[in-house]
């Protein structure tokens, strides 16, 4: 550890960890279907934001994964980790970040309290960007990297027509890779139309289908030539049945969003189940067990995509890590909503499809404290 990484340590305690719930109007584009998170035509993106701060006034912000199972995630941190955290050192992360995960695995490795963990992690790292000096990608050792390429990452809206508008804006807005979220054939379809041969189209359809089912709709895929299709088996852990889609089904495999633990990914990874691995860091443990997801990918010759379908410092972890420990290809997945206000302002809003790497200490940029004021819902 350096005298930098010493001092920090010795100067900072959590003092406080503040849960803050946020919910922003968005307008899609059309009507859309029943979200991946739980709610039939969403008309607010909902977030669940933590901000840290420590002995010597510095503070972090984390996200965490939750939608409709905010509630419980903010009570996992208010109830059960604020009160593991307060008053342990803030740059001991790594040692932090395992004493709370052995103290809580009797309550799973999985869903609020990983959420909760995750969230923390991300605010802790970013305190530690802070303390020192340095953006988060150059804690992780970080290349030389200013942008990432986006992909717009569009809600399900079910309605061909309605798919092709949304396309057409999105390549309008200068992004030139696209993600679906449709299950109809006619859908996709429409989108490959409207984009043309050029465009890179990927398609998420949230673990619907048995592997049978799969593998009769990847023959009806196949000729869209998606770059990849994206966690389509259920349950999501069947990764002998993923491995099977990926040798026959004769499109590129990605899956992980809903892998919470190292070792979910290391048995994914031993199965082969996969081309592009999806950590997503405001469910699965932060920075901190991210990083690690990068070096065992390297190891099985597998890419990492990381799932980034959030706004905020959820956001700006996976934007670090890529450009720190990503491939030349690494894309950054982009929520293509219109929301109401940015809670980064422009800072981080994509331009001609591609988002700017945060050169400031930390994540970079903090959420703008008038958009939080705004938006949160005050319990």
């Amino acid at each position: 550890m350096n005298a930098g990484y010493e001092a920090a340590d010795n100067q900072m305690k959590i003092a406080k960890i503040e849960a803050i719930v946020i919910s922003i109007p968005f307008a899609g584009g059309g009507k859309s279907a029943e979200t991946a998170w739980g709610k039939k035509n969403a008309n607010t993106a909902d977030s669940l934001l933590v901000k840290v701060t420590t002995s010597n006034g510095i503070t972090g912000w984390g996200e965490s994964f939750g939608f409709t199972a905010i509630p419980t995630v903010k009570a996992a941190i208010e109830q059960v980790l604020a009160p593991l955290c307060i008053g342990r050192s803030a740059a001991s992360i790594g040692s932090l970040m395992l004493d709370v995960q052995k103290r809580l695995h009797i309550f799973g490795r999985s869903g609020a309290i990983m959420f909760a963990i995750s969230a923390i992690d991300i605010a802790l790292w970013d305190i530690l960007g802070k303390a020192t000096g340095r953006p988060v990608h150059r804690l992780l050792g970080g290349r030389e990297v200013t942008e990432l390429q986006c992909y717009a990452s569009l809600v399900r809206y079910s309605e061909p027509e309605v798919v092709a508008a949304n396309v057409e804006r999105a390549l309008a807005d200068g992004f030139s890779h696209l993600k679906l979220h449709e299950i109809d054939v006619e859908a996709v379809r429409a989108a490959r139309k409207t984009a043309g041969d050029d465009v890179e189209i990927t398609l998420d359809v949230n673990c619907p289908w048995t592997v049978r089912e799969a593998l009769d709709m990847s023959s009806k895929l196949r000729p869209f030539n998606l770059r990849w299709l994206e966690e389509p088996i259920w349950p999501p852990e069947n990764y002998d049945g993923l491995a099977r889609l990926r040798r026959e089904a004769g499109i590129p495999i990605a899956a992980g969003e809903n892998a919470s633990t190292l070792m979910d990914f290391q048995q994914m990874l031993v199965a082969g189940a996969v081309d592009f691995v999806q950590p997503s860091p405001a469910k699965m443990g932060g920075i901190t067990e991210l990083q690690k997801v990068f070096t065992l990918a390297a190891a099985h010759n597998t890419t990492v995509m990381v799932h980034t379908f959030y706004d905020g410092p959820g956001l700006l972890a996976s934007v670090h890590a890529s450009a720190a420990l990503g491939s030349k290809g690494s894309l950054v997945e982009w929520r293509y909503f219109d929301l109401e206000a940015q809670l980064y302002g422009d800072a981080i809003f994509p331009k001609r499809g591609a988002i700017v790497v945060p050169q400031g200490p930390g994540l970079g940029v903090d959420p703008d404290p008038d958009v939080v004021r705004s938006f949160q819902v005050l319990s």
